[in-house]
C-alpha cells in the first residue's frame, strides 16, 4: 500500500513539475514573440512611410530646382537638378521589392521617372532657347503631371508595404493564438492536479501576461494609428505645398510687373503674406508626422534660457510684458540646442498670449528629484512660469490633444511638438496652472 501512494505521490509530483515547466515556456516564448512582433511591426511600419516620405521629399525638392530655374534662370539651379536626379534614379534602382505587387510599382516609378526628367528637360531646353522672355506657366504643364504621377506611385509603394505587413500580421496572430492555447491548456491540467496550486501559479504568472498582451495590443493599435495619421498628414502637405508652390512662383513673377503703393501692389502683399502662414502651416503638419531626430550636445542648463530671453525680450516688452532670467543651478543636460529653443519659444509666446499685456514671464533651470529611467538618473527642470489667466480645466482636459486649439490662427499642434521632442530627449513636459493666477510649465531633462 505504501508503495503505491509513494508511486502516486511521485506521479503527482512529475506532473505538477511537468506541468509548470510547460507553462513556463509557454510564458517565456509568449513574451518572446510578442516583443518581436512589436520590433518587427514597428520597423514595417516606418519602412512603408519613409519610402513615401523620402520620394515625396526628393520630388519636391527637384521641383524647385526647376520652378527656379525657369523664374530665375541660373544655371547652377539646373546642374544642381542634373546632380539630384540622378542620385534618385539610383536610390530608386537600389530598392529591393519583397513582393510582386511592389516589383509593380518600383517598375512603374523607374519608368515615369524617365519621363518626368525629360519633362524637366524640355523646360530647361525652352529657357535655353529664349533665355530673355519669362518661362509661361502653361510650360510647366507637363512637368507637374509627371510629378503629381510620381508621387502618386510613392503612396501605392507604401500601401504595398502595408499589406505585405498585413499578411505578416496575420501568420503572427495564428501563432499568438497557437501560443494562447497551449497556456490555456496547460492551466486546464494543473487546475485538474491542484486547485490551489492553479491559483497561485494564475496569479503569479497568466495574470501578468495576459496583462502584458493587452498592453502589447494597445501599442500595436496605437502605433498603426499613428502610421496612418503621418501618412494622412504628409498627403495633406503633398496636396496643399505642389499647387502653393506654384501660386508663389506666380505671384513673384506678377509682383514684378506692379508698382510699389498701389492697390494691386497692396493686395500681392496681403496674398504673399497670406502664402507664408500656410506655408508655416505646412510645416508644422509635417514636424508632427515626421519629428527629426536630436543631435545632442551638453550644455548648461540655463544656456537655452539666456538665449530665447535675448531673442524675445524687446518684442515682449512691446506689450509691457517682462521676460526675467533668474540665477539658475549650474547643472548640465544633453540636449539638442536648436529643438530645446523651439520649444521654449513656443512656451514663452504662449505665456505672452495668456498675459496680454502687462505681466511677468520668468525663465529658470533648477534640480529636479524626479526620476526619469530605472537608473535613478537625476533630472533638471526648465521652467517658464507667467502671471496669465491660467488653463480653464475645460481647456486642461485636451491640451496636448494634436489640433485641439483655442486660437482663431492657431493649429493645435504647438504643445504636442513640443511633448514629442521633449520624448526625444528622454524627457517629459509638465505642468500646474491656476485660473487667474498663471501658468508654470516645466521641461524635465535628465541631468548629464
Amino acid at each position: 500500500m505504501r508503495g503505491a501512494i509513494k508511486f502516486r505521490l511521485a506521479a503527482f509530483i512529475l506532473a505538477i513539475g511537468g506541468m509548470v515547466g510547460l507553462i513556463a515556456w509557454t510564458a517565456h516564448s509568449s513574451w518572446q514573440r510578442t516583443g518581436e512582433l512589436r520590433v518587427r511591426l514597428t520597423a514595417v511600419q516606418l519602412q512603408s512611410f519613409q519610402i513615401a516620405s523620402h520620394l515625396q521629399q526628393d520630388i519636391w525638392a527637384l521641383n524647385n530646382l526647376v520652378l527656379r530655374y525657369g523664374v530665375y534662370r541660373e544655371t547652377n539651379d539646373w546642374a544642381l537638378f542634373e546632380t539630384a536626379s540622378k542620385r534618385v534614379d539610383r536610390w530608386i534602382d537600389e530598392q529591393r521589392p519583397g513582393t510582386e505587387r511592389e516589383k509593380v510599382v518600383l517598375d512603374l516609378i523607374n519608368k515615369h521617372y524617365d519621363d518626368y526628367v525629360a519633362a524637366a528637360s524640355n523646360i530647361a531646353r525652352k529657357v535655353r532657347t529664349n533665355i530673355q522672355a519669362p518661362t509661361p506657366l502653361g510650360d510647366f504643364a507637363d512637368f507637374e503631371r509627371q510629378s503629381q504621377r510620381i508621387l502618386k506611385l510613392g503612396f501605392e509603394l507604401a500601401v504595398a508595404h502595408r499589406e505585405s505587413m498585413d499578411t505578416f500580421l496575420a501568420d503572427s496572430k495564428k501563432s499568438l493564438n497557437y501560443l494562447r492555447f497551449l497556456l490555456l491548456t496547460s492551466l486546464a491540467l494543473l487546475m485538474m492536479a491542484a486547485g490551489g496550486l492553479a491559483v497561485m501559479v494564475y496569479g503569479d504568472l497568466i495574470a501578468p501576461l495576459r496583462v502584458k498582451l493587452v498592453e502589447s495590443q494597445a501599442l500595436m493599435e496605437r502605433q498603426e494609428k499613428l502610421a496612418s495619421l503621418g501618412m494622412l498628414a504628409a498627403g495633406v502637405a503633398h496636396e496643399i505645398r505642389n499647387p502653393l508652390t506654384a501660386i508663389k512662383a506666380w505671384l513673384f513673377i506678377q509682383q514684378k510687373n506692379l508698382q510699389p503703393g498701389t492697390q494691386e501692389h497692396d493686395d500681392a502683399e496681403i496674398i504673399a503674406g497670406e502664402i507664408t502662414r500656410l506655408e508655416r502651416i505646412v510645416k508644422e503638419v509635417l514636424l508632427f508626422a515626421r519629428p527629426s531626430e536630436p543631435h545632442l550636445v551638453t550644455v548648461t542648463a540655463d544656456t537655452p534660457l539666456r538665449e530665447v530671453q535675448a531673442l524675445l525680450a524687446a518684442q515682449l516688452a512691446s506689450a509691457r510684458i517682462r521676460l526675467v532670467h533668474e540665477n539658475s543651478s549650474p547643472a548640465q543636460v544633453c540636449i539638442d540646442p536648436q529643438q530645446i529653443k523651439q520649444v521654449l519659444i513656443n512656451l514663452v509666446q504662449n505665456a505672452a498670449e495668456s498675459i496680454g499685456q502687462d505681466g511677468t514671464i520668468t525663465l529658470r533651470a533648477r534640480m529636479s528629484s524626479r526620476r526619469l529611467n530605472d537608473n535613478g538618473t537625476e533630472s533638471v527642470v526648465l521652467e517658464v512660469a507667467d502671471t496669465g489667466k491660467g488653463i480653464s480645466p475645460q481647456v486642461e482636459k485636451r491640451l496636448f490633444d494634436p489640433f485641439f486649439t483655442t486660437k482663431d490662427s492657431g493649429t493645435g499642434l504647438g504643445l504636442s511638438i513640443a511633448a514629442r521632442i521633449i520624448e526625444k530627449h528622454g524627457g517629459a513636459l509638465q505642468y500646474q496652472t491656476q485660473v487667474n493666477r498663471g501658468t508654470t510649465f516645466g521641461i524635465v531633462l535628465p541631468r548629464a
